[in-house]
């Protein structure tokens, strides 16, 4: 569970008490609001998982061991570049991928939600039914609705290994940094047009689903263009 920019940390604590009710303790937060927030009184039953719970400076440090990354939204008027999934099938196919790998479920500030760079680290995004009229809903209610979604259908898939393993966060960022390199050197990307050019690259690379031994080809591919674009 990842946390990007939470304002309150009540509500960071009420995650955290959700997290326990349903039996997941690794707890990620990227930039808290409020540096004590490891003392919110609304984690009741949950000091195991805020005590142990890593800050980290951005997001993409935070899903960097993840084979899959999940942004949670409400939609409302805001333009998506992701596929989007009700939560009930998204839910389905989060606890599929934990057999496999480490699935990062993001959620972003009460007040604004994930930003565009934030979603740019997603594969694709999961929004709960709320009604149209009222469809933003308090962070740890949240939290523990799509944790609900995940565990109900029967949670305890053994973890075994993948037939082709999926590239980590980390190996698909280092590729995409790579492909954004090498599309500067070649004037690909405009200086005005830079921002969104680099997101739009990052969605495409998530769309790939890239395999761990398939990214590994693609970095030496990567480096040989440049030094062929350098000499």
């Amino acid at each position: 569970m990842i946390l990007a920019g939470a304002r309150n940390p009540l509500n960071i604590g009420a995650a955290a008490r959700a997290m326990s009710n349903f039996g997941f303790s690794r707890l990620r937060v990227v930039n808290p609001y409020e540096v004590a927030f490891r003392e919110a009184r609304s984690a009741v039953g949950a000091a195991a998982v805020m005590a142990a719970a890593e800050e980290c400076k951005t997001v993409a440090e935070a899903v960097a061991d993840c084979t899959l990354v999940v942004g949670t939204t409400a939609v409302g008027h805001r333009q998506l570049h992701h596929p989007l999934r009700r939560l009930e099938y998204g839910a389905r196919l989060i606890r599929k991928h934990l057999a496999s790998g480490n699935v990062a479920l993001l959620f972003g500030s009460e007040k604004f939600g994930l930003s565009n760079e934030d979603l740019s680290h997603c594969h694709w995004l999961v929004r709960v039914p709320t009604r149209d009229e009222h469809g933003s809903m308090n962070l740890g209610q949240a939290v523990a609705v799509c944790l609900y979604e995940i565990v109900r259908s029967g949670a305890g898939a053994s973890r075994k290994p993948a037939a082709m393993a999926p590239a980590a966060a980390e190996e698909v960022e280092g590729f995409t940094e790579l492909l954004l390199e090498a599309l500067r050197e070649s004037g690909y990307v405009k200086a005005r047009t830079a921002a969104s050019t680099e997101q739009k690259i990052r969605r495409l690379v998530r769309r790939l689903n890239l395999p761990a031994r398939d990214a590994e080809v693609w970095l030496g591919v990567l480096r040989q263009i440049l030094w062929r674009l350098r000499s």
